[in-house]
């Protein structure tokens, strides 16, 4: 199949968001502040500062309200937040630096998840109650003038708690959902894929954004939000660029994870700094600086408290030209060391250097 990786891609970087509400529920607003700050030198075009949850489910956005009055945005991003309900909106909208529309005309969407039991687990609702709220988006959307909606498809390869998903069962979905715009007389031209149990792999992502597709020539845009629980969303991502998917989004160092879930941190995102560096060496662009990328990461790691998972924040960027590394560096053993194309040569002195005069490496 032809490659149609596109010229760009938006990356909403989800850290604030997604990564702090698996952490400690203990790190002071300041800190908090110190790495969104971070965040907006890198280049980001719309950054997550957290979630309008409540407080006891979520205690680690328990102070998203002075987070939103405190920071200070920076010129030319989008600065945003979930909410997951009426009250949270409603909280959201006291906020005048937050914009929780997403410019331009207003965004219809209904989210309907293929797991029932985490639609009852994370969000307090039915499968079947969802489903039923899509009749009232799609009137509002209707009365609004809008020529399309969208859909964010919850889980759609697979649950830990009912297992895996067939191919017929998410396209059943996706009809019965898509029937129910075409009969309010609006089309649909996104589809978000909501997963936070790390189902995915390349195959079935492919799969799904090619049936879509196939079935529904009018949905053109796609938008991944994928836990990498099992360790192969770079690769579902990479799959998706394929096929021309320009939303992605991401965590500095990997981090995130969903309480509801059953894995914790363990699930983790793909790395915001990683991906970029992909999206690079295809020459894709981002709007992305990986050097802030990965200064940020450092910043995270302290303000957490524990190292992060991504590998480009440790090992560096491919070095070239002038930055390639001396033939004659002696070991490098820890992370501290690896740091070097950050931290200076400093990092490595100490260690051994079995290379002298006469030997190969010096002739």
């Amino acid at each position: 199949m032809t490659s149609l990786l596109p010229k760009s891609v938006i990356i909403t970087d989800d850290t604030m968001r997604e990564g702090l509400q698996i952490e400690s529920a203990d790190i002071p607003v300041s800190e908090k502040l110190r790495l969104l700050d971070a965040l907006g030198d890198t280049g980001a075009k719309t950054i997550s500062i957290g979630s309008f949850a409540h407080p006891k489910w979520t205690p680690q956005m328990a102070c998203i309200d002075e987070i939103a009055e405190q920071f200070v945005p920076k010129p030319g991003i989008r600065y945003t937040a979930a909410v997951f309900n009426a009250k949270g909106f409603e909280r959201a909208s006291q906020h005048p630096k937050l914009e929780m529309g997403g410019g331009g005309p207003p965004r219809f969407s209904c989210h309907v998840e293929l797991c029932d039991s985490f639609a009852r687990r994370n969000y307090n609702r039915t499968q079947g109650e969802q489903i039923a709220s899509i009749d009232g988006t799609v009137q509002r959307a209707r009365e609004a003038g809008a020529e399309f909606g969208s859909i964010a498809l919850g889980n759609p390869w697979g649950s830990n708690f009912e297992g895996a998903y067939t191919h017929e069962q998410r396209m059943d979905m996706m009809t019965m959902i898509v029937d129910k715009w075409h009969d309010g007389g609006v089309k649909v031209n996104r589809v978000s894929f909501i997963e936070a149990m790390g189902w995915n792999t390349p195959l079935v992502v492919k799969d799904t954004i090619v049936a879509i597709r196939d079935k529904w020539p009018e949905i053109t845009d796609f938008h991944c939000h994928m836990h990498n629980t099992r360790g192969v969303t770079m690769a579902s991502y990479y799959e998706a660029l394929q096929l021309g998917v320009r939303e992605f989004d991401t965590c500095l160092g990997g981090m995130g994870g969903c309480p509801y879930c059953g894995n914790g941190r363990a699930a983790g995102h793909v790395p915001t700094e990683d991906f970029v560096d992909l999206c690079h060496e295809l020459g894709i662009e981002t709007g992305y600086n990986l050097d802030k990328l990965i200064e940020a990461v450092a910043i995270a790691e302290e303000v957490v408290g524990h190292s992060l998972w991504g590998h480009i924040s440790k090992a560096g960027p491919r070095p070239r030209g002038d930055e390639v590394y001396p033939i004659d560096m002696p070991f490098v053993e820890t992370l501290d060391e690896a740091a070097h194309f950050r931290k200076g040569s400093g990092v490595y002195e100490h260690q051994m250097s079995p290379w002298r005069d006469g030997d190969a490496l010096t002739r």
